[in-house]
């Protein structure tokens, strides 16, 4: 059971991934989450950083979807301005969006990765769908309501793995 929430990388942002890596491994597409994986969740915009970072991608040949439990407002306004393709409302951790991400894009589940801040909607909706899954540091250390929820329980699915050995890194701010 614990085995679906065990991301394949762990970073701690975005910012840290290698895209030549991706690039080696047959990685063509990203799905990623929004609320607090690419801005704090509260953001409403893009950073400058991380325009240049989709301009990198770009550049390099990938495709990004985001694939959000967020309304659709939310993510519109965030993804249109970028012309960056979205789902929103994608109910994760059901992998149905994940899925219609890939189909957007014309890719295979070995030829994209799933990017997300979460265990309990990005790596177990991704892990879920056979996708290869990183799970970063969330970018802010507040969170909306639902979110503060799904961060209790994850504290304890963390600690768990931990304990089995399933994982050798820390989680930031876990002191357990």
């Amino acid at each position: 059971m614990l085995n679906q929430f065990i991301p394949d990388q762990y970073v701690q942002s975005i910012f840290e991934l290698s895209i030549e890596e991706l690039k080696d491994q047959g990685i063509k597409g990203i799905i990623t989450d929004l609320d607090n994986t690419l801005v704090e969740w509260d953001r409403p915009e893009a950073t400058e950083e991380l325009i240049a970072w989709f301009e990198k991608l770009a550049e390099s040949g990938f495709q990004i979807v985001i694939v959000s439990n967020n309304n659709e407002r939310r993510v519109k306004h965030f993804a249109e301005p970028h012309k960056i393709t979205f789902i929103h409302s994608a109910r994760k951790p059901l992998s149905k969006a994940f899925k219609t991400a890939c189909k957007l894009m014309k890719l295979t589940r070995e030829e994209t990765v799933v990017i997300g801040d979460q265990l309990m909607t990005d790596i177990l909706g991704g892990n879920r769908g056979g996708f290869q899954t990183i799970l970063v540091v969330p970018v802010a250390q507040n969170d909306g309501f639902f979110t503060k929820i799904n961060r209790r329980i994850e504290q304890r699915v963390f600690r768990a793995m931990k304990r089995k050995g399933l994982i050798e890194w820390e989680k930031p701010n876990d002191n357990k």
